[in-house]
């Protein structure tokens, strides 16, 4: 077992393990550390713990120190001039006329470089601007071309529930997605209800496919044929956290139908023998796939 202490370089970001040494850290406390990109300053989410070797790729960078309040001034000043800088980048690219749009941008901590985020339907040529941005902030420049998904979780946003993007608040990593998850959970194939703001299927998707994967198993199919203490019928409905399943049963005799509610371990159904094949993707939903 390896001693870490977890620190983000982001409100809501991924959460980068570094080795602790003598010192000791509360939540919330600014840090110095190294990192490929050089030193940047971060913020303490896991004060101490111990993680197994095999989780992580050793040997760990050790935190340079606790910041000092100079080094908690030029983190806030970096954070103060982004607003400036986006500005200004943004107006040269409206000069050379060019076919992107900025995101975000951040300073290195040791002022060394400044990295600008955009999004573009294409590749741009961007050498031009590099030169003059490089000449206006006398440091080195970097842009970065990012997808829909990383745009919408630097910038935030109120997803479709009403809370913020779990992508900008909650969720360090992209979680894979997929149409069979929204089918397992009984939603709607309606691209506009199961894709989030980036346009994208909903990250939240993954959140409790584990649960429904297993229900499925468990229940019968839509409109398959089943045997009920009433006798036999069709599926109309499926209740996944209730497993209780709706069925209609046909009184041919005196020309009526009736709807029954059953507890799943009361029905008797075939279930499948083979897992079933991938089925193919409706058209309407191709878009908001990655």
């Amino acid at each position: 077992m390896a001693k870490i202490t977890g620190v983000t370089f982001k409100d809501g970001g991924k959460v980068y393990y570094f080795a602790p040494g003598k010192d000791r850290y509360k939540e919330g406390m600014g840090v110095v550390v190294e990192t490929a990109r050089g030193v940047e300053y971060a913020t303490v989410v896991i004060p101490f713990a111990e993680v197994a070797d095999e989780k992580l790729v050793l040997p760990l960078k050790p935190i340079i120190r606790v910041a000092t309040p100079k080094d908690r001034e030029t983190h806030r000043k970096n954070i103060e001039r982004k607003s400036g800088a986006m500005k200004e980048v943004a107006e040269k690219i409206k000069k050379f006329n060019l076919d992107m749009k900025l995101i975000d941008c951040e300073f290195a901590f040791d002022g060394s470089k400044a990295v600008f985020y955009y999004s573009a339907p294409q590749r741009v040529d961007f050498r031009e601007l590099v030169r003059e941005l490089s000449q206006l902030f006398k440091m080195r420049i970097e842009l970065r071309q990012i997808g829909i998904r990383d745009e919408i979780k630097m910038i935030g946003g109120l997803a479709p529930c009403g809370r913020e993007c779990c992508c900008a608040s909650c969720m360090p990593d992209f979680k894979k997605v997929s149409v069979k998850m929204a089918k397992s959970q009984g939603l709607s194939l309606n691209p506009s209800k199961i894709s989030g703001l980036c346009g994208r299927l909903m990250c939240c998707l993954a959140y409790e496919n584990e649960y429904y994967a297993d229900a499925c198993k468990k229940m019968p199919k839509m409109g398959a044929e089943v045997t009920t203490p009433d006798g036999k019928g069709t599926v109309v409905n499926l209740n996944m956290l209730k497993m209780v399943v709706r069925v209609r049963i046909d009184d041919k005799e005196k020309d009526i139908f009736t709807y029954h509610d059953y507890p799943v371990e009361q029905l008797k159904f075939k279930t499948a023998a083979k897992p079933e094949k991938d089925e193919e993707i409706p058209a309407n939903l191709k878009d908001i796939l990655d």
